[in-house]
């Protein structure tokens, strides 16, 4: 019985450190790491994502998590989350690459990458939202370094929370031995704020056209400075193969001062900026790409397929934290006669050797094929990067704020921290009744609104988060939102316009005469919007439904000038309005463009003197067209209103490119209907709200998961037909708050090495402290059992073999102890076997002792 107890007592030892042994947290951890990470032992370098640097410093290792490409130019992307929520800065890169492997690197910041497996094809894109390059890497490149005290923002509430990493194979005779690849970089962040902020200014000629043979093409881009100063200390250039040479320069009161000037056909990173440049206000930015349509029989435009170009320049800079701007684009030309003075340096191909071409691009074109190919493959990456507008917008149909009771919603806007604000009217309506025939208010007896007018609202979960504007309005309409959150609304009951705090409780200034409609100075008649210039401070006045003009006023609110007419009777004129109902600022461009309603169409008129620009009109706006919003990087977003009678363009939404005026896409609502929306905003990650006026409801728009698509006639209007039906279903749910998609991505997130944050729950602990107990007292029962049934009660002799009750365990397999689950993956469970790690390390009961007979 002694020999019994002792083998029991080894037996309760031993699965008791095999249970717990193969489940310490350490070892869960280092399991944790090697499957998120998936490197190979083949690879050189840390394998830890996240490294200490001291109190406020660490390091993030971002690697290719060992692949093997299976043909030339290929481009793959993987994704790391930042690992805090927590605002933080890059301020350093250190690559990990090899230029006999890999071609080029780019690092992107974004929110939402385009996959969230372990790394995927980048055809299938890199960001589904908007996304910066932060870093480049190209082979014979000088790497990228920031100045001392300037990072990058990544966190918090306005940066990225992912990082992504693309990197281009070239030439696949390097994998010939079958290695394993983990190049990437290493970014140094510090949570110490930075009192300068890098950002990404980029030029882009967006209507170039080389006729076929032609020696020498000049693309030029040029756009006056309307921001605070910055400094510029990097640059890239960007072209296809008929590029020749790229240059961008910084022009103050007519003189040129280089900022780069490189070979589109050389290493495309980021190279340094020789002599400091500055950029200050008024100042221009110009550029130039060079081409040659020699060898083509067509012409070239600009565009994201092989026998297309492009002409970019890519222009890094710093600036006070306080003022700065994440990302910039120009892409016009503002003053074409100015390039009759640009440096003959300009004008003159950078010479580069053949080798270093065939280098450049990968590996040696043996073929026209290849080389078409390798083209193809540059171009998918580089529209994406760059133009980033193949998109959906769909209704985010888990967002609880089309449910919200409100009155007739007249305007809409976000505040500086992206929170939505919504303007309505309470238990007012706007009907027959409200006007004269002379435009003068006649219920003034309702008094003004009791509610609050003015509702903040989060903008993920539409929780309320401050409300004000009671006790101010009769009929509220337009409203905007300065850079320093000010409100600021017009009021057709009214006739006057009002600058509100944030508490919104007295106005801090108000233009026009209370109740008293005019078309003079100092009157307004039912005036629709308002916008003000974040540079100068200028307010822009849409007056209105019974004025058909535009008055600038000075910050302090004296009249400056105006422009506008009523339209003339059959097709109007530049200039003319039939109610100039909504105003969308384009800093950008320092431009002002108006929805005039009644006309059906979008004009646009220079800030600084009320010049008309452009307009843009599509049949498929209809007669009216209600609201217009701009974000930065030249999107443009508008609605329209309800068919008259007998009309079939439909009531929907649209988003445009700013620079061609082309439709990109079309969205209309999933639940309820549009009946008259009347104001719409969009933010930068492509987020769009409508507001209707009628149906008294806020709508919520995203933009779906990047798919391939092609342009059809649908209904008698260009839509975009999504390739891939399942992908609608899966971009509908894309706002689901508890999606699959969400938990796959928290799972994904890079873990910091600390034995104490692997996550080991208490219950697993405990079930595993209790097994062997369990199996204890299974064993002794079962002795029992057999000793009363067999010996009688008598003592027997003999022990347990340990090895041949494992040898001859039927269920027994090693298999539990070479793989363990992680809590919440169900990536570590075999998938050839029902069972898991768990069960595999339970006993069964012994097999009988041998008689002792």
């Amino acid at each position: 019985m002694a020999g019994l107890i002792n083998n029991l007592l080894i037996l309760l030892l031993l699965f008791q450190n095999i249970c717990l042994g193969f489940r310490s947290s350490l070892s869960v951890f280092k399991r944790y790491k090697d499957t998120t990470r998936s490197l190979s032992s083949e690879c050189l370098g840390s394998e830890q994502p996240v490294i200490s640097l001291g109190r406020s410093d660490f390091a993030l290792d971002i690697r290719m998590p060992g692949v093997t490409p299976k043909q030339s130019d290929t481009y793959l992307c993987m994704s790391v989350r930042l690992p805090m929520d927590d605002e933080a800065y890059v301020v350093d890169f250190k690559p990990h690459a090899s230029m006999d492997t890999v071609h080029h690197m780019l690092l992107f910041g974004c929110n939402e990458p385009s996959s969230t497996e372990n790394y995927w094809d980048c055809d299938e894109g890199t960001c589904r939202d908007k996304s910066n390059i932060l870093y480049a890497w190209a082979r014979n490149a000088p790497p990228t370094r920031l100045p001392k005290g300037v990072g990058f923002r990544v966190g918090g509430e306005t940066g990225g929370r992912y990082f992504v990493l693309q990197v281009h194979y070239g030439d696949i005779s390097a994998f010939r031995d079958k290695h394993k690849d983990c190049s990437g970089v290493t970014l140094h962040l510090t949570h110490q704020k930075q009192p300068l902020i890098a950002g990404m200014y980029l030029m882009m000629s967006v209507n170039t056209v080389i006729p076929p043979g032609e020696k020498v093409v000049d693309a030029d881009i040029a756009c006056h400075y309307k921001r605070f100063p910055m400094h510029l200390f990097a640059y890239r250039v960007h072209t296809h193969r008929l590029g020749k040479v790229v240059s961008g320069y910084r022009v103050r009161n007519g003189q040129w001062t280089l900022i780069g000037r490189q070979s589109p056909q050389l290493p495309q990173a980021f190279y340094p900026v020789e002599h400091p440049v500055d950029v200050s206000y008024d100042d221009i930015l110009a550029a130039r790409c060079v081409f040659s349509g020699e060898g083509r029989t067509t012409e070239t435009h600009i565009g994201g397929t092989a026998n297309d170009e492009m002409c970019n320049f890519y222009i890094m800079y710093y600036m006070e934290a306080k003022h700065a701007v994440s990302y910039m684009t120009c892409t016009q030309n503002a003053n074409p006669e100015m390039f009759r003075n640009i440096p003959q340096e300009a004008n003159i191909p950078v010479p580069i050797k053949s080798d270093m071409l065939k280098m450049t691009h990968g590996h040696h074109e043996e073929t026209k094929d290849s080389d078409t190919s390798s083209l193809l493959q540059q171009a998918k990456k580089e529209e994406e990067e760059i133009l980033d507008q193949d998109f959906h917008i769909e209704e985010a149909v888990e967002w609880p704020g089309l449910d919200l009771k409100l009155g007739q919603v007249s305007g809409l806007a976000l505040d500086p921290e992206n929170n939505l604000v919504i303007f309505h009217r309470g238990d007012h309506v706007w009907d027959e009744n409200s006007f004269d025939s002379k435009f003068v208010y006649q219920q003034r007896g309702l008094g003004p609104i009791e509610q609050n007018t003015i509702l903040v609202l989060n903008p993920s979960n539409a929780k309320l988060l401050h409300s004000t504007g009671n006790s101010l309005f009769y009929l509220p309409h337009g409203l905007s939102i300065d850079k320093n959150g000010n409100y600021w609304v017009t009021d057709v009951a009214l006739h006057q316009v009002f600058k509100l705090g944030t508490e919104g409780k007295e106005p801090l200034l108000t233009l026009g005469v209370a109740l008293q409609p005019g078309s003079d100075r100092n009157h307004f008649c039912q005036p629709t919007d308002v916008a003000v210039d974040p540079i100068t401070g200028s307010i822009y006045v849409s007056d209105g439904y019974c004025n058909s003009r535009i008055i600038q006023f000075s910050p302090d609110g004296l009249y400056v000038m105006q422009w506008g007419e009523e339209s003339s009777l059959g097709r109007s004129r530049p200039g003319q309005f039939h109610i100039p109902h909504s105003l969308a600022l384009i800093p950008d461009f320092s431009q002002l463009c108006v929805a005039d309603r009644e006309n059906g169409r979008i004009q646009c008129f220079k800030l600084e003197t009320g010049e008309f620009t452009r307009e843009i009109k599509h049949k498929s706006f209809g007669r009216e067209l209600f609201a217009v919003s701009y974000v930065p990087g030249g999107l443009l977003f508008a609605v329209n209103g309800m068919p008259y009678p007998g009309e079939a363009e439909p009531v929907q939404g649209f988003v445009m490119n700013f620079s061609t005026g082309e439709i990109i896409d079309f969205f209309i609502p999933l639940r309820k209907s549009f009946e008259m929306p009347h104001d719409i905003v969009a933010s930068e990650d492509r987020t769009v709200f409508v507001g209707d006026v009628h149906a008294r409801a806020v709508w919520k728009f995203a933009s779906t998961e990047k798919v391939e698509h092609r342009s059809v006639k649908k209904a008698g209007i260009e839509v975009q037909e999504i390739k891939e039906s399942e992908a609608v279903a899966e971009a509908r749910l894309k706002n689901k708050p508890e999606s699959t998609h969400s938990l796959k991505d928290a799972d994904k997130q890079p873990l910091v090495q600390q034995a104490s944050s692997t996550g080991v729950s208490f219950v697993l602990i405990t079930t595993l402290l209790i097994i062997p107990v369990v199996v204890l007292l299974a064993i002794l029962i079962f002795i029992r059992w057999r000793k009363t049934t067999v010996y009688g009660g008598k003592g027997g002799g003999g022990g347990i073999n340990l090895g041949n009750f494992f040898a001859s365990h039927k269920g027994y397999s090693r298999k539990g102890f070479d793989r363990l689950s992680t809590e919440g993956s169900d990536q570590e469970k075999d998938e050839d076997d029902g069972t898991d790690s768990e069960e595999e390390c339970s006993a069964s009961p012994p097999p009988p002792a041998p008689s002792s007979s």
